[in-house]
């Protein structure tokens, strides 16, 4: 029962990662995947898939009430990579397409967040130049400064 726990934190804490499949979360159980699958269905009652998506839609339904995002920026941002299969699991758990829930559930409470200071607590999105990117690039002028000078052209 620890490693299944220890696999569902894990599940927990990286929800919004679309990498996150069921070889990396049976691994940080310690089990093959299809015992793992077995084992978590039995201790609490849903695959771990079907507990990853309902994770990822609560936390989509908090965005939709308190986010100035788009619903399609929400879709990346909760670690779904197709916006149909969101929007599909979304109505299928809510009843409710998420722009219906937004409609619904906004003007309820405080207002929106902006969506610049959304996308900065989540991280933004990634792109290809941030992956490619494993270092921050130098300020400006700071090319210059590192460069030594040859001071065989100076007349």
């Amino acid at each position: 029962m620890r490693r299944l726990r220890l696999a569902k934190d894990a599940m927990d804490r990286d929800w919004a990662d679309p990498e996150l499949d069921l070889d990396a979360v049976a691994a940080h159980a310690g089990y093959s995947r299809y015992h793992f699958l077995r084992a978590f269905k039995d201790a609490y009652g849903e695959t771990p898939g079907q507990y990853l998506t309902h994770r990822r839609i609560e936390r989509a339904e908090e965005m939709l009430r308190g986010a100035n995002l788009t619903v399609t920026e929400i879709c990346t941002l909760v670690g779904f990579s197709s916006l149909g299969t969101f929007s599909a699991r979304f109505k299928a758990r809510t009843g409710l397409a998420p722009s219906e829930y937004r409609t619904k559930h906004v003007g309820r409470g405080a207002s929106l967040i902006p969506g610049c200071y959304a996308m900065l607590w989540a991280g933004g999105f990634n792109t290809a130049t941030s992956k490619k990117r494993t270092r921050p690039a130098p300020a400006y002028g700071d090319e210059q400064e590192q460069q030594p000078a040859d001071r065989r052209a100076e007349p």
